[in-house]
């Protein structure tokens, strides 16, 4: 008999993190899960980690080559039946309840197709940030995602000291792919071709494609504070300049294939002058100073038929209205009351 949620995690050099991520997975009240691992051609510790924590994995995938956070991840989606997902990365720890408050709250609410808890950051320093009692664990990761009128998107409350601003449970826009809950009917409707992300991504932005295609078809997303996890957050933009080069290179990439895949004419229209100026700020940096995401132009050139056809299949499927879509997109974070 299948459990009731999958929990996905797709690693990369991983090792340092993959522990303490196991192990609260273990004291987690909620027990009807199982656990699948891909791991992308890890070259540190991540395989020893991985056999040290045989009895909380329910399969595990090596792969001879990195295929990338979306492929990984649509592959042990459809290998393993379940009525919930969890794709959950190997640096986030979560506290005991987590699974089992998300999991009621989304029970609650047949609208919702997807749900986020507070998310915390986890203190570098310290092994195991759920006893860490210093002033750096109070830090936010995400309360959610929101995306403003120029295209940009961020976590809700991230780098703020938590004061309870967060507190009360809304919808947000989409959850963090860090720790991100799914309701199976969901993805499934939202899929194109067996890829719940879209592979075209290959990596990063790809949560916020998957959450404005769930937007589109009617589907909500859950912001549940009592729900806590910890993850360390490496992509900021103010690291950018320190960022692999390959990060910066989808990073660049994948911002114009959401917009080409989700972006209907009147919004485009409504934020013209905003995102035309972000968009020349971009090329002109990448021209100037960032000359390895160059490459992400052809690849996005190559990529709009494929992305095209899916958003025509999209929008020909949308239930949501183009004006009710555009007042998710604000300079300032978003939620609206349940």
């Amino acid at each position: 008999m299948s459990a009731r949620l999958l929990i996905s995690i797709v690693t990369f050099n991983s090792g340092s993190r993959l522990g303490p991520c196991l192990e609260s997975l273990k004291r987690q009240t909620f027990r009807d899960f199982c656990v699948c691992l891909w791991d992308n051609a890890s070259v540190d510790e991540t395989s020893s980690i991985i056999d040290a924590h045989r009895d909380v994995l329910e399969s595990v995938h090596f792969s001879r080559s990195n295929l990338g956070f979306c492929s990984a991840h649509n592959r042990l989606i459809s290998s393993t039946p379940s009525e919930y997902v969890l794709v959950l990365n190997p640096d986030v720890v979560l506290e005991a309840r987590f699974l089992e408050i998300l999991i009621r709250a989304m029970e609650e609410d047949s609208r919702a197709g997807s749900a986020t808890g507070k998310l915390l950051r986890w203190p570098p320093e310290t092994h195991n940030p759920e006893s860490s009692q210093g002033a750096s664990a109070r830090i936010l990761d995400s309360t959610g995602i929101y995306i403003t009128p120029n295209q940009r998107h961020f976590d809700r409350g991230s780098g703020e000291i938590d004061t309870g601003q967060y507190d009360r449970p809304d919808y947000v826009f989409g959850a963090t792919g860090a720790a991100a809950l799914y309701r199976r009917a969901m993805l499934q409707e939202i899929q194109e071709e067996g890829e719940y992300f879209d592979e075209s991504f290959f990596a990063y932005r790809e949560d916020v494609d998957l959450a404005w295609r769930a937007q589109w078809m009617g589907w909500r997303c859950l912001y549940v504070p009592d729900a806590r996890g910890y993850h360390e957050r490496k992509v900021l933009p103010e690291r950018r300049p320190a960022l692999p080069r390959n990060v910066n290179m989808h990073s660049f990439k994948n911002r114009f294939l959401l917009r080409i895949k989700n972006m209907d004419p009147g919004t485009y229209a409504r934020f013209f002058l905003p995102i035309t100026l972000r968009d020349i700020g971009i090329f002109g940096y990448v021209l100037t100073r960032e000359w390895p995401s160059l490459p992400g132009i052809p690849m996005i050139i190559r990529a709009i038929p494929r992305s095209w056809a899916r958003r025509k299949s999209l929008f020909h499927r949308r239930r949501l209205a183009p004006a009710e879509m555009r007042t998710w997109f604000s300079y300032r974070p978003v939620a609206k009351g349940r």
